[in-house]
């Protein structure tokens, strides 16, 4: 018999391979979850969908819609109701986001502009996944500054909105783009390590941290845009 066989290198070998598995199965299931959400996206876009009137509203039904949308995919997330539930929900989201891509498409460079969001989404999902990839510790302490970042830049948008004050609602949309970008790196951290061991649970994580990459740097080019 091969002493090779008790190697640590080989070791390492055998405790990441789940770990990669997990990550390709999340990948996988992410860019499958972009298509109900391109279909919900049109579909909005196609219908005029404009929201439910006062923005205090609106909120209260997303985050709603999304912490319903999270237990139930949390509670199925070992069958396959979970990619189901999963794929509904990024329908969802799609179809929620097309109230921002209908504000969007109405300036002359709407296009335009949704095609930046989308390619910077992409590179700064590239350059998340490449920092998270090189960082082999874990990094389970940082949730707890990442939800307090969230609350405290979360209160500061709702502030600029109640108080109509443009410069903040962009500073605060810049700040999401960052803290969201962290949260991206911290949520593949944990599947690297070994801390999410579910791809569906781990697809939520990112998709959510995508959904708002994208959603505030389109958000960020309309505002700033000359139309």
């Amino acid at each position: 018999m091969s002493t090779d066989q008790f190697s640590p290198a080989r070791g390492d070998q055998a405790l990441a391979s789940p770990q990669n598995r997990v990550l390709r199965n999340t990948y996988l299931l992410l860019a499958l979850s972009l298509v109900p959400t391109v279909a919900g996206a049109a579909l909005g876009v196609m219908m005029g969908f404009k929201g439910f009137g006062a923005w205090w509203l609106n909120f209260l039904i997303l985050m709603g819609a999304v912490m319903a949308f999270s237990y139930g995919i949390e509670r199925t997330k070992n069958s396959g109701a979970g990619v189901a539930m999963l794929l509904g929900f990024t329908f969802f989201m799609g179809f929620w986001l097309s109230v921002l891509l209908g504000r969007v498409l109405a300036l002359r460079d709407g296009a335009t502009l949704i095609a930046y969001a989308f390619g910077g989404t992409a590179l700064i999902f590239a350059g998340m996944a490449a920092i998270a990839s090189s960082i082999k510790t874990s990094l389970a302490g940082m949730s707890k500054f990442l939800w307090v970042g969230f609350c405290v830049i979360l209160l500061a948008a709702i502030g600029g909105i109640v108080l109509q004050m443009p410069a903040l609602m962009i500073a605060c949309t810049v700040l999401f783009i960052g803290l969201f970008s962290a949260w991206l790196v911290y949520d593949i951290n944990q599947v690297i390590t070994g801390g999410e061991t579910n791809y569906i649970s781990a697809t939520l994580s990112i998709y959510i941290n995508l959904f708002n990459i994208f959603s505030n740097l389109l958000s960020l080019l309309g505002l700033t845009s000359r139309d």
